[in-house]
């Protein structure tokens, strides 16, 4: 159960103003995607693995089904009629690993990239806009804080 905000009379902290902005951009940036979805006809699940296959893509990471599929919380049936859906609208790819070639590996289509950069670029270059006025050091404590709450939310640290 979420702990309960403070009550007007209390004053609040340093640490939970920014825990609520961090919950207001959270909040923002989901409505953000959801509006992307709906413009596109995605399910928000279907942005969700989308960006989980650009990530893969980043890191040079062949991604499966069945490891999107657990990275997305899905059975494997919903695994593989979501892969369905973005094949069919153009968005995946389902073929063969490079590493293994008995392997089917899911790649994001370039177009997909592309549709994404075009609605959520605005967003990203003003938010490396902003992160281009810290210094190293403020970088750092951005870096530790967000992976910090990333571990905490997914259950790690």
């Amino acid at each position: 159960m979420p702990a309960a905000d403070p009550g007007p009379e209390t004053p609040e902290t340093p640490e939970m103003e920014i825990v609520h902005l961090l919950r207001a951009v959270a909040v923002e940036l989901g409505l953000h995607s959801a509006r992307f979805a709906h413009r596109h006809g995605m399910h928000p699940t279907d942005v969700r693995a989308l960006i989980a296959l650009m990530d893969a893509r980043r890191a040079a990471d062949e991604m499966t089904a069945g490891r999107l599929g657990a990275a997305l919380g899905l059975n494997s049936a919903g695994t593989t009629a979501l892969v369905n859906r973005l094949e069919r609208a153009g968005h995946v790819r389902r073929v063969r690993g490079e590493r293994d070639r008995r392997k089917v590996v899911i790649e994001v289509d370039e177009r997909a990239i592309e549709l994404g950069r075009s609605f959520f670029g605005p967003l990203i270059d003003r938010s490396v806009q902003l992160l281009a006025g810290y210094d190293e050091r403020r970088l750092a404590a951005i870096r530790d804080f967000l992976g910090g709450v990333r571990d905490a939310a997914t259950g790690g640290g």
